[in-house]
This record gives C-alpha cells, sequence and structure tokens, in this order.
C-alpha cells in the first residue's frame, strides 16, 4: 500500500511548524511522500536533512494545482475532515485493500470541491483539533500499528531504554 498525504491552504509564515510536523508525522507513521499546494522550501530542506540522519526514502513534492492532483490521482481519496463520518465507523480493512491511498488535510477553511473529489470525507473525532493529531490517528490505524515497527535504515537509531535517552550511530 502507498499512502500519499497532500497538505491543502499552507500559509507561509503562520504554517511552517505545523506544515513542517504534518511532514514529519507523515514520514514516521508510513506515508510515501507529502505534497504541499505552495512552495516552502525550508520544509522541504528541514524535512530532507531529517531524512538523511534518520533514514528513509521520504520525499516533500510541491503542485501548482491542487485540484489536479486530486482529479489525477490513482487510487483513493481520503480527506479528513471534522465533518466526515466518523473513523469508527470506516471500514478501514476496505481502504486497506486499495493499492493508493492519498490523504488529504487542510490548514485554513477546505474548498467544497475537496469534499466532493474526496472518496471518503472521515472524522477523527467531531471537535475542531489539530491536522496534525487526525493524520496520525488515521495514519496509525490504516497500519494497524505496524508503521511503529518500520526500519528506516539511517545512520541514527534511537535505543528503547526505560530511562534516558540513547541515540546510536549506525
Amino acid at each position: 500500500m502507498n499512502v500519499a498525504v497532500l497538505r491543502l491552504g499552507h500559509r507561509f509564515e503562520r504554517d511552517k511548524r505545523i506544515s513542517t510536523h504534518l511532514a514529519l508525522v507523515s514520514r514516521a507513521l508510513g506515508a510515501e511522500k507529502i505534497v504541499f499546494d505552495a512552495k516552502d522550501l525550508r520544509i522541504k530542506k528541514s524535512v530532507d536533512a531529517i531524512s538523511d540522519s534518520w533514514g528513509g526514502k521520504f520525499k516533500i513534492k510541491f503542485t501548482d494545482s491542487w485540484r489536479n492532483c486530486i482529479r489525477d490521482f490513482k487510487g483513493v481519496k481520503v480527506h479528513l475532515t471534522m465533518y466526515g463520518i466518523n473513523i469508527n465507523d470506516i471500514d478501514i480493512a476496505k481502504l486497506k485493500a486499495r493499492e493508493n491511498i492519498m490523504v488529504i488535510v487542510g490548514g485554513k477553511k477546505v474548498p467544497s470541491d475537496v469534499y466532493e473529489l474526496s472518496d471518503y470525507n472521515i472524522a477523527v473525532g467531531s471537535q475542531p483539533h489539530s491536522e496534525v493529531a487526525a493524520l496520525s490517528v488515521f495514519l496509525d490505524r490504516l497500519f494497524e500499528g505496524d508503521e511503529l515497527e518500520k526500519d528506516f535504515e539511517g545512520r541514527q537509531r534511537i535505543v528503547p531504554q526505560e530511562s534516558g535517552k540513547k541515540v546510536e550511530k549506525v
């Protein structure tokens, strides 16, 4: 299963931190790439540096047309929104059976086209919260926790321990 995340509504100064977090969550929790509707090379540079050290083949892309990006995607399109069907009422196994999945997350108000272009509008709860939280919960449900065991084959890795912090060079 290949998962791409589409980030809509990135605002350069206001959203650089949250958009970076969306990219990091996408990378760490199993997505192959994230696509932004605005070209912000600061995010790419930051996340590429993390991938360089910690491993993985995660990609950051940019699009001039999010509508075409959604329309042209060959696979199932999942829009995470608090106005959708509750995630507990979605058949995740049906989604997992698909080869390609695009997960769409917005920042500012999402245009109504997104709801119509999406195959699923899924809510992670029914209260306002962060798109980073929604993406995290959705990806964890989609991968059933297996993404947490992934070996990124980086130059460094964390050595799990009960207390303290230990990072080793590989």
